[in-house]
């Protein structure tokens, strides 16, 4: 007879010390994805869910890899439950990455001539000076910045 499988996961020690956070920005992700987008371009209307997304990744990596306060096994709980992008903080683990805006930025079959976002360029290469990424609504996410 097959294993009966149950959805009941372990939580890890130390999640009682993340959870309030976590939850106050998947409330705020909540509003964000029911917000009404008259008036917005397509693509903006998607800006404050890339940016909050962006704020759980970079809290769970910076409590891991920066402050050391939690543990590696509440750490993979956290990626495996989707609380993070485990994509996302790889890349920010490699030199050139660390402030990375989001994935979509650093593909360049998303972009126009086959290259990378024009967040990604250093503000003193730039043309213009004041810039919006099209994808996720970036200022600026180049390491030398």
């Amino acid at each position: 007879m097959p294993k009966v499988k149950t959805n009941r996961v372990k939580i890890p020690e130390g999640w009682e010390l993340i959870e309030p956070i976590l939850s106050e920005l998947q409330a705020t992700m909540r509003e964000a994805e029911n917000d009404p987008h008259d008036g917005k371009r397509k693509c903006e209307a998607l800006w404050p869910i890339f940016k909050i997304a962006h704020q759980k990744s970079r809290y769970i990596f910076d409590l891991y890899h920066r402050r050391k306060e939690i543990s590696k096994e509440l750490y993979e709980f956290c990626l495996d439950q989707g609380y993070a992008d485990r994509n996302l903080i790889a890349k920010w683990k490699k030199p050139g990455y660390e402030r990375l805006c989001c994935l979509r930025c650093m593909q360049p079959r998303d972009h126009n001539f086959q290259t990378t976002c024009v967040c990604r360029v250093p503000k003193h290469l730039r043309e213009e000076k004041v810039i919006e990424c099209v994808h996720c609504g970036c200022n600026g996410c180049a390491s030398g910045d």
